[in-house]
């Protein structure tokens, strides 16, 4: 809801400026994501991102730390739905209503990007909670996605259930359906690239997997 609700703003604001729209949406997008990852990290962890679950259930296996299978399906679909119902909640506030996107992003350059800055976000989180410094997450990501939406030709989808999301707003934001299978693909390589150089740098990451994004759980929400 933030990507795109944003960017329809950046759109109806600054019509003729794309630099302008792009500036504007990455930095609702940015402060949002930091909001999101405090409000609901002492919760689930703040998984907002599949690629995300999907190294946290992988790390955990050496160690039975991070999610479990089942709960990784849980959270992907959750993830995919809330993302598709957000882009739906962004198109009636703005009242353009729901539509798919025509927007094609599917380039070789654009996929680069996006194995880029998956593997960066991948590399940053993971990093933080094996050297003990969950706690910040929330502007250490924030800060990362706000960047990348300008060193990124892509600007930094980083994420499978947003970019399906993303789909059904035909506006800013939006990208065609065509382009999300190749954008998905890019992001589970970029996933395995931050993966491989997390074990690379960091070798004892493994038992940090139940911190990511951030400590979650019953005992920490009563913290």
């Amino acid at each position: 809801m933030i990507v795109v609700g944003s960017g329809i703003m950046a759109q109806q604001l600054s019509p003729n400026d794309t630099g302008l729209q792009l500036l504007q949406n990455s930095t609702a997008t940015a402060l949002g994501l930091t909001v999101l990852i405090l409000v609901l990290g002492p919760v689930s962890g703040a998984h907002f991102n599949p690629v995300v679950s999907l190294v946290d259930w992988a790390l955990g296996r050496r160690k039975s730390t991070g999610l479990t299978l089942p709960e990784l399906g849980t959270y992907v679909v959750a993830q995919t739905l809330g993302a598709i119902s957000g882009s739906v909640v962004a198109n009636a506030m703005f009242e353009v209503g729901t539509s798919i996107s025509g927007k094609d992003r599917a380039s070789s350059g654009h996929l680069l990007g996006e194995v880029v800055a998956t593997a960066g976000l991948i590399l940053l989180i993971f990093t933080l909670a094996a050297t003990k410094r969950g706690a910040l997450a929330a502007p250490a990501v924030g800060a990362y996605i706000g960047a990348a939406y300008w060193f990124t030709s892509s600007t930094s989808f980083a994420n499978p259930a947003v970019t399906i999301g993303r789909i059904f707003s035909d506006t800013f934001a939006g990208i065609a359906p065509a382009s999300v299978p190749a954008f998905v693909l890019a992001q589970l390589v970029g996933a395995a690239t931050g993966l491989g150089l997390l074990l690379l740098l960091f070798p004892s990451a493994a038992s940090a997997a139940d911190d990511v994004v951030l400590p979650h759980g019953a005992d920490t929400a009563k913290s």
